[in-house]
């Protein structure tokens, strides 16, 4: 990545901001993108230490002609730039279209037109679905269970379309559960850890027996970066994860263990998925991944989850969430 020109889009969001700042500190020469917005706001990338040696620039995925001038000069592209709350796709499905499918038709174009080296498009394991086996390998079948995840396999398929009709040097990179310092309010860890530390009198959850295989973000972005320096991965689709899975009931157990917290644990309907669209087993195989690139997990789940809530603890970040209402 040493002197690399890099575009992170999605870059002011949770985890791009984390691959932002390890690009930086492997030497990367970092364009980063924030969502345009009136207040100039970059999101995440406000509060990291590399703000000042990167090129931050404001704009959107939706628009082909804004994308073509930011990935002019670029040789690597990580694409994270994504609308990804499952409970506000219910409610607003057209727009999970024109930032996910379309958003990755535009960058896909402008990184053929200005002859970028790799593209690094995120997946989700949402793809999946339910699993029907496990671990879930590449192979595994794709079920659009949410407005979501139907999105996220339309821009997988339009981004493999570019590497199959243009040479678009792709490798789709599809994480399972990524958690850490930062991760948005919708998310399961942070509205546990924010419930806990802001003294709330019983902890609101939903369904608690889904299984997930969860990484940390550290592990995640690492993860990337190999994939993007990997010669055989383009053309592939590419698996993140542990290959290990822990229900939603361990997780809080957990992390009411670390806190040495004794809340009472309730149940809120507005907080379940629909039936049908209920993920209920996520577990990686990640042999593609290893054998490619020899990436191994660092962190536990427990070491993960004992940085994550240290950083929660602190009342600057705490302060930025909202935990007395239900986040979509």
């Amino acid at each position: 990545m040493k002197n690399k020109n890099i575009l992170v889009t999605g870059a002011d969001g949770f985890i791009g901001s984390h691959l932002t700042e390890l690009l930086v500190i492997n030497g990367a020469n970092v364009r980063a993108l924030s969502q345009y917005n009136s207040f100039n706001y970059w999101g995440w990338l406000e509060d990291t230490e590399c703000i000042n040696e990167i090129e931050v620039v404001a704009g959107d995925v939706r628009d082909p002609y804004y994308c073509k001038k930011i990935t002019k000069g670029i040789d690597i592209i990580f694409h994270l730039a994504a609308l990804i709350a499952i409970p506000y796709s219910y409610v607003a499905p057209d727009s999970y279209v024109d930032t996910n499918i379309k958003g990755t038709m535009n960058l896909c174009q402008a990184a053929i037109e200005n002859d970028v080296q790799r593209f690094v498009h995120t997946s989700t394991s949402e793809v999946y679905g339910t699993a029907k086996y496990v671990p879930i390998d590449e192979l595994h079948p794709l079920q659009p269970q949410s407005p979501y995840s139907a999105s996220k396999i339309g821009a997988d398929a339009m981004a493999m379309s570019f590497y199959l009709t243009f040479n678009l040097p792709l490798v789709i990179a599809r994480p399972f559960n990524t958690y850490g310092p930062r991760q948005s309010a919708r998310a399961i860890i942070p509205t546990i850890i924010t419930q806990i530390c802001s003294s709330q009198e019983k902890l609101a959850l939903g369904d608690l027996s889904p299984t997930r295989d969860l990484n940390f973000v550290e592990d995640t972005c690492r993860a990337l970066t190999l994939l993007a320096n990997c010669e055989h991965t383009i053309g592939q689709t590419v698996n993140i994860g542990s290959n290990k899975e822990s229900s939603m009931k361990t997780v809080v157990h957990m992390i009411k263990d670390i806190m040495q917290s004794d809340i009472e644990i309730v149940t809120e309907s507005k907080r379940i998925r629909p039936k049908k669209s209920e993920v209920f087993r996520l577990r990686c195989d990640n042999t593609k991944i290893r054998e490619l690139t020899g990436f191994v997990p660092k962190y536990s789940l427990r070491e993960g989850l004992e940085k994550t809530i240290e950083w929660f603890k602190n009342s600057e970040n705490l302060n930025k969430y909202k935990s007395s209402i239900y986040n979509v």
